[in-house]
Parts: structure tokens; sequence; C-alpha cells
């Protein structure tokens, strides 16, 4: 594919903008931001800073990861090492498969943080504040599962910053080829 150097450019320049991006709100996430929330706020609060962060963050997630598709395409189709889908013959080949591959299971994971444990994690708080203000405390029970939930998300986050990490050694991988 014969692209013009100037848009080459323009797209690399976007590819690495969605992962910094992508990357580093996983990192600011998971190392700071959410740690921080966890210890600073009551479950309420918890629950609406939640709400709040999905709602700004995931609409900039999921666009950084289509640009990082779409312009991740236009990349591949440009590059000498390129022959086609499926032939891994060299070791760019193998990288670029391999990289793939694990951005499949981090949009796999994001998808589960996005719509299924945030959720869960909202209506939890949501609960157990409700039932702070009914009762002198909360149910123990609740408790638990909120300790439990706030856990495996941060775990899941890491999860996915340590895959992220993968995907850049990766492309520094095939870049060398």
């Amino acid at each position: 594919m014969d692209i013009p150097l100037w848009a080459l450019a323009l797209v690399y320049w976007l590819h690495m903008l969605a992962t910094v991006v992508w990357i580093g709100g996983l990192a600011a996430l998971s190392i700071l931001v959410l740690p921080a929330a966890h210890k600073a706020l009551d479950v309420s609060r918890y629950a609406a800073f939640l709400n709040e962060l999905q709602r700004r963050l995931d609409p900039l997630g999921w666009f950084s990861l289509a640009l990082l598709a779409g312009t991740g395409m236009v990349q591949m189709s440009a590059n000498p090492n390129y022959q086609g889908l499926l032939a891994i013959d060299n070791q760019w080949a193998a990288a670029i498969l391999v990289k793939h591959l694990v951005i499949v299971g981090m949009v796999g994971l994001a998808g589960y943080i996005s719509w299924g444990l945030l959720p869960r994690l909202r209506r939890l708080a949501l609960r157990l504040a409700l039932a702070q203000k009914e009762a002198s405390s909360a149910d123990p029970a609740l408790a638990e599962k909120m300790v439990a939930l706030r856990r495996q998300e941060i775990i899941l986050l890491r999860l996915n910053l340590v895959l992220g990490i993968v995907v850049l050694a990766l492309t520094a991988v095939a870049r060398s080829a």
C-alpha cells in the first residue's frame, strides 16, 4: 500500500496519542486514582465518583481503542514485513500476531470492567449507603462484598495495565525486526 509520508506520519502520531491515552489512563487509574479514592471516600461518595469517572473515561478509552485499531491497520498494511493475514513468516509477523492476541484480551477485560464490574460496584455502593442511612451500621456481608469487588477492580485494572505494557514490548520487538 502506497501511503504519502505525511499521512503515514499522521497515522503514527494518532496511534501513539491513542496509546498514551489508553495505557496512561490505565496506569493513572490503577496506581493513583482508585487506590486514593478507596481510602478517601465513603461508600456513597465512592459510588458517585465511580459513576462520574466512568461517564468521562469510558468514551475516551473506547474512542482510543477504535483509533488504535484503525491506525494500526493502516500501519500494518504499510509495513514491508506484512505478507498477508496470518502469514507468520518472520519475527515482525509473530510479534504483531501475539500483540493482537494480547489486545483482544485487553478489550475483553476492559469490557468486563466497564459493563460488568463497575455497574456492580456502583449498585453495591448505593445499597451500602442506603443501609447506612436506614440503620446505625451497614450489613457486614455487603461491606465484605464491597471490599472483594474493590480488590477485584484494582487487580483487573492492574492486569490490564500489565497487558498494555506487554503490548508495548511486543511493539518494540516488531519494530526491531
